[in-house]
C-alpha cells in the first residue's frame, strides 16, 4: 500500500518551468502581436492556473517585459549578430540589413521582429513603454556605432536604418518574401553607401 508521502508525490503538479515559460510566451507574443494573446490562453499554453501566472510574472506586461528581453538577447537582435564580424560601418550595416531579409520573412508562422512589431496596434501603456524602450535601445546601439566613423551624422543615419527595418518589418508581417525584402535591403544599402561616401 503506497505511502502518503509517495500518493503525494504522484498527485504534485510538474514543476513550473519559468524559462520555457517565457520562451513560449515570447513566440505566441511575436506570431499574433501583444493585444491577440489573453491572460486564459497564456495559462493554458504555460501550465499555470491565474495565481501562479500573477506570482511569476505579475502581469500580462511582466511577462511580456520578460519575453522581450530574452528575444533581446537572443539571435533575434539581428544588429548584434551583425556586428560580431569586425568590418567598417558600410559594412556591418549591410550585413544588418540583408539579415533583416533573411530572417524577418515568415518561418514557421511567424514574421517580422516581435519589438518593432509586437504592439503596433495595442492601447496598453505599459505594453508600448517596452517595446519603446527597446526600439530605442536598438537605435542607440545603431547610432554609437555608427558614430565610431561618422559622429556628426550619426543620429541622422541610424534613423535611415531605423525606419528601413521597421519598414522592412511590417513588410514581412504583410507577407513580403525573403527575394522581395533583399531587393529593397540591397536598394536601401545602396542609399546609405551614397550618403556616408559624399560625408
Amino acid at each position: 500500500m503506497p505511502t502518503t508521502q509517495q500518493t503525494r508525490a504522484r498527485g504534485r503538479p510538474r514543476a513550473f518551468d519559468k524559462e520555457n515559460a517565457v520562451e513560449t510566451a515570447m513566440r505566441l507574443f511575436h506570431a499574433r502581436g501583444y493585444d491577440a494573446v489573453g491572460v486564459a490562453e497564456l495559462g493554458t499554453e504555460l501550465g499555470i492556473r491565474p495565481p501562479s501566472f500573477y506570482a511569476a510574472f505579475g502581469n500580462k506586461a511582466g511577462l511580456f517585459a520578460e519575453a522581450l528581453e530574452r528575444y533581446y538577447n537572443s539571435d533575434a537582435n539581428i544588429f548584434s549578430i551583425a556586428s560580431e564580424p569586425k568590418g567598417s560601418v558600410i559594412e556591418v550595416i549591410e550585413r544588418t540589413l540583408m539579415l533583416a531579409a533573411q530572417t524577418y520573412p515568415e518561418h514557421d508562422g511567424v514574421a517580422g521582429c516581435l519589438v518593432l512589431d509586437g504592439t503596433r496596434n495595442t492601447t496598453d501603456p505599459e505594453a508600448r513603454a517596452l517595446t519603446a524602450a527597446a526600439k530605442q535601445a536598438g537605435r542607440d546601439a545603431i547610432r554609437a556605432f555608427i558614430a565610431t566613423e561618422y559622429r556628426d551624422r550619426a543620429e541622422e543615419l541610424s534613423q535611415f536604418v531605423a525606419i528601413a527595418m521597421a519598414g522592412m518589418s511590417a513588410a514581412a508581417r504583410d507577407g513580403a518574401d525573403e527575394a522581395t525584402l533583399r531587393a529593397f535591403a540591397a536598394n536601401i544599402i545602396r542609399a546609405f553607401r551614397r550618403e556616408v561616401e559624399a560625408t
